[in-house]
């Protein structure tokens, strides 16, 4: 009889082609009808898991032959989605919202590839067909319109209301949350059908916000009565029988102790230091021995399978197991006996290595239960009274401390990665109102748990990896080189340097960086950033590594009444040990079959359990926000999004700063920098930044905190690019208009803190400028920056540096004197005619003070010109002038502005766009008075990039002092200098006013 294997490899052969049932039976040659039964309930099973794909003609093949993908949806709440593929090997697939068909958030579906990149890296599809519904029921907020109703969602991946007949209601009001199993799915324009299966209670109840997260999570509550039962079985303590009968090694005599949390119940682990004669450190650690009291498929035993691990809320603990085994015979409790599986480590006194070790079935009394608090005290001699109660152990706990502290820097030394992100717990009160925001500490009582445990779970990996047994790993893959490469170019543009070959990194390089940022502001940037460009640790049936730990083998041995790959662990570490260190023929072939479903299985349940405890803290965090609306706190920018600014307080509540929030600048999002730049007034917020915000809005529907800015403390343009341009070499001396040279900045090296070296200076003396300033030194990126225009005299800074000071000398000419080289003509009018066309300086400040938003498409030009109209309206209801294209002086006045619509249409620097105006005739025409206009534009700004406006804008007052830019020699006089302002021929629509021409620009594109 053919095997499942055996016909998927048959039609994954490249010579196979789609065949009908009739011709694979011919082919695998059934002797009789019960075979061909057999065969046809395997095609059938197949073909339900998708496994395999039924054609129109009935010829049967697998998907990946017929341009198909297997996988998993991840929905994203804007409706589109990913398929993660069952083959790893390939990469995930965009799925638009149109082409979900009915696929929800998990479900297992075909996807048919619709487009590809060149080089096949990205990939988007279309669903075929829903193999396997992962959402059949949903938690939301139910809204009655009498003959039907509709019920949203909590989970926001589902973006569709569910429709509900007047049938379905089962007595649900408005305003409650209720749990809905889905009838139909959505097709089409049509939404998803369900029916009311339970009415949790109004959403405003007490409790019943984390009852929702529960019932939105599919997390179970209470056991089954079976359950239950086979834990009442349990016995309340061991006989010296039992222990003599399973050979267990009486560990009753040493010093073992417990450290846990003060709130903690199941205790699962203790700990044993010695000095042993030939001076060598033996450690002991010693896991509860769960697996003798959870047999194999049993009730308990399939229930903890079903729940994964123990999910810890906020308010309560879900447990995998009944409390009547975690918190009882299988907790480790102090001076009673209690059942375990150690593993016993001796380590080099000098060079720590692990020298022997042994893994085995004891039976342990720990002397005491003690909490990190009070290691805490004793080690640091915080707490006379502490030391004076455990004045027996205290030896015991600053060996401890000693072997931990070394096996942490040797582990440091090899790589590891150590992330010290800050943790906090919500307090809550008896009717679960959230009362406090605590920091977690991570002292060295949790260190030395911590390396204990790493030491234990990389000797039992390696032990059990070398006899070739199955078993359940840890894993950490390295990272894809796509993100790490951009990790490493984030890091370069701060100034950091990540060591490594290729498109690889060492962990240890990247341990370095860390250690290196230890204290620095960019130390939250980067860390968060590595940690991004990482994958997610998962459990696998192979020893793949972990590349955060630098081990390479790595298990999860030490919580086995929380976790079941650690249940699963110990069973097979009792099966080893009892049949003299190999597994029976047939066991080892059922248990390789079984691992990998169980890894994928557990690594799921860990995610959403994972998911569960985030929402309860983010719930209890915007609960605990809402009578603080209003109230100013410090905080630092966490995240730098395309939208906004995440800031997060030092009580760890993180709240979005909305870009529509931020009135003083246009800001642009530059994801390399991670950063978001203001496009007139040159401000940085970058991650780490420092700034001080207001509690606007605490939406508890959508579980989200909206903050408002009120002082930031941003960085300047150059210090954001941190790079540091080379010094220039000065000039020879000239006496004509472009005599200067400018020598050539040398590259610039990153820096963390910001340099002052600029571009080349100009020519030191004579003639009008100094000349080009045509290098512009480098960033800290290898980047070259934009070259420099031409100058006059202002300062140019590079993209990265402060600017070199020019030193050209002007020669003031006489009033409507032409222009010549080494002179300017001071323009045939005076500034005070640089009024001429405004009411007054309040209506021009009232008039330029506020700025159109950046062209975006017709839309947002159209929106433009609506501010111009209303601005025009304003002034003209005043009695007051309405400056136009003509009485701005033609073309210049309009690209004064900047652009269409007061900004930069372009790639241009809003600085040139303004010089620019100045130089076609400012505001007035009049050379003296536009130079002054635009001059005042710019107010001695920078632009985006951190150049400076001023220089810019002067240059094209100057240029239009005394003749027509570039072109015409002005006259002398008033008059003639107007005139010579003004384009030859009328343009048409120059009469028109500045928001009639915007809105025919924007029709144009």
């Amino acid at each position: 009889m053919v095997t499942e294997q055996e016909l998927l490899d048959f039609m994954r052969e490249t010579a196979y082609k789609p065949m009908t049932y009739q011709e694979l039976e011919q082919h695998w040659g059934t002797e009789n009808a019960e075979e061909f039964k057999a065969f046809l309930k395997l095609l059938n099973q197949l073909e339900e898991s998708g496994q395999i794909l039924r054609t129109r003609n009935d010829r049967y093949g697998v998907p990946e032959r017929m341009n198909l993908v297997r996988g998993r949806i991840q929905a994203h709440a804007k409706g589109f989605a990913f398929l993660i593929p069952d083959d790893k090997t390939q990469p995930d697939v965009y799925i638009h919202a149109n082409d979900l068909k009915s696929a929800m958030n998990g479900d297992t579906v075909l996807v048919r590839i619709t487009a590809q990149s060149q080089n096949g890296g990205r990939m988007e599809g279309e669903v075929v067909r829903v193999v396997t519904r992962a959402v059949t029921q949903v938690v939301g907020t139910f809204d009655s319109h009498e003959t039907y109703g509709f019920v949203l969602a909590d989970d926001k991946r589902i973006n569709r209301d569910i429709f509900i007949p007047k049938e379905g209601f089962q007595g649900a009001v408005s305003g409650q949350k209720v749990v809905v199993r889905i009838v139909s799915y959505p097709e089409g324009r049509s939404a998803a059908e369900g029916e009311i299966i339970e009415v949790l209670g109004h959403k405003d109840d007490p409790g019943i916000d984390i009852l929702s997260i529960i019932r939105k999570h599919q997390l179970p509550e209470g056991f089954p009565d079976e359950v239950i039962a086979e834990s009442e079985a349990a016995p309340d303590s061991i006989t010296e029988e039992e222990i003599i009968q399973q050979g267990r090694r009486d560990l009753r005599d040493k010093v073992i102790v417990t450290i846990d949390g003060e709130d903690a119940k199941d205790l699962d682990d203790a700990v044993n230091v010695e000095l042993l004669e030939n001076g060598n450190y033996l450690l002991g650690v010693h896991i509860a021995d769960v697996s003798y009291y959870v047999r194999e498929k049993s009730a308990l035993d399939q229930e903890a399978f079903r729940r994964g691990c123990s999910v810890y809320l906020v308010d309560r603990v879900i447990p995998m197991l009944p409390h009547r085994l975690s918190n009882g015979i299988c907790s480790l409790n102090p001076k009673v006996d209690r059942l375990t599986m150690s593993c016993e480590m001796e380590f080099d006194a000098k060079t720590l290595k692990r020298v022997r070790h042994d893994v085995f079935t004891s039976v342990i009394r720990t002397k005491e239960r003690m909490t990190y608090t009070n290691v805490r005290k004793i080690l640091l001699d915080e707490d006379e009274e502490v030391k004076e109660r455990y004045a027996d152990l205290a030896d015991t706990f600053k060996l401890m401390e000693q072997l931990a502290m070394r096996l942490r820097s040797q582990r440091m030394k090899r790589g590891a990665i150590d992330f010290d992100f800050q943790e906090s717990k919500v307090l809550v009160d008896a009717d679960g109102k959230p009362t406090d925001i605590v920091k977690r500490e991570r002292s060295v009582a949790e260190q030395i748990i911590e390396e204990f445990m790493l030491a234990a779970n990389e000797t039992v990996a390696e032990h059990f990896h070398w006899l070739r047994v199955p078993f359940l790993y840890r894993i950490h893959e390295e990272p894809n080189s796509e993100k790490l490469m951009n990790f490493v170019q984030f890091a370069s543009n701060l100034g950091y340097t990540v060591r490594g070959k290729a498109n690889t990194v060492h962990p240890r390089a990247l341990q370095t960086l860390l250690e290196e940022i230890r204290g620095v502001k960019e130390e939250t940037v980067i860390s968060t950033m590595m940690l991004r460009s990482m994958k997610q640790a998962k459990y696998d049936a192979q020893s793949l590594g972990h590349f955060g730990l630098a081990a390479e083998f790595y298990s999860h041995f030490t919580s086995p009444i929380r976790r079941y790959p650690d249940l699963v662990i110990h069973r097979v570490i009792r099966e080893v040990l009892e049949n003299g260190g190999s597994l029976p023929a047939a066991r080892q072939e059922g248990l390789e079959a079984r691992m990998p479903d169980i890894a994928q299985h557990s690594s799921e349940r860990e995610r959403v359990a994972v998911d569960a405890e985030r929402d309860t803290e983010q719930l209890k965090k915007c609960e605990f926000m809402v009578d603080k609306v209003g109230e100013e706190f410090e905080g630092i920018i966490s995240s730098v999004t395309s939208f906004g600014i995440f800031v997060e307080l030092d009580n760890t509540v993180e709240g979005l700063i909305r870009l529509s929030d931020l009135h003083d600048d246009y800001y642009h999002f530059h994801e390399l920098h991670m950063a978001l730049v203001g496009e007139r007034t040159s401000k940085v917020y970058r991650i780490g930044d420092e700034v001080k915000i207001r509690v606007s809005r605490v939406n508890m529907n959508e579980h989200t905190i909206d903050f408002e800015l009120v002082n930031a403390k941003s960085r300047s343009g150059g210090e954001f690019l941190n790079g540091r341009g080379g010094k220039g070499k000065l000039g020879p001396k000239g006496g004509k208009e472009q005599g200067g040279r400018q020598g050539k900045g040398k590259p610039g090296k990153g820096a963390k803190e910001r340099s002052n070296g600029g571009p080349g200076n100009a020519g030191e003396s004579g003639g009008k400028r100094g000349g080009h300033v045509k290098e512009a030194g480098w960033s800290s990126n290898g980047v070259r920056g934009k070259k420099g225009r031409q100058d006059n005299g202002a300062p140019w800074p590079a993209s990265n540096g402060s600017a070199a000071e020019a030193n050209g000398e002007e020669a003031q000419g006489a009033a409507g004197g032409q222009r010549k080289r080494g002179k300017r003509g001071a323009g045939g009018a005076e500034g005070a005619q640089a009024q001429a066309n405004w009411a007054s300086p309040e209506v021009e400040q009232q008039w330029t003070a506020a700025q159109p938003p950046r062209k975006r498409g017709r839309a947002e030009a159209e929106q433009g010109g609506d501010w111009i109209d209303a601005a025009a309206e304003t002034l003209r209801e005043s009695g007051k002038a309405v400056p136009t294209r003509r009485n701005s002086g033609g073309r210049g006045g309009d690209r004064a502005g900047g652009g269409r619509n007061g900004r930069p249409a372009g790639p241009e620097r809003q600085s040139d766009r303004i010089a620019e105006g100045g130089a076609r005739g400012g505001y007035s025409g009049h050379g003296e008075a536009g130079r002054k206009r635009a001059s005042g534009r710019s107010g001695g700004r920078k632009d985006m990039w951190g150049l400076p406006i001023s220089g810019q804008a002067q240059r094209g007052g100057e240029d239009a002092a005394g003749d027509a830019p570039r072109s015409r020699r002005s006259g002398a006089g008033e008059g003639q200098s107007q005139g010579a302002a003004k384009p030859k021929h009328k343009k048409k629509g120059s009469g028109t006013s500045m928001a009639a021409f915007v809105r025919k620009k924007s029709k144009r594109q």
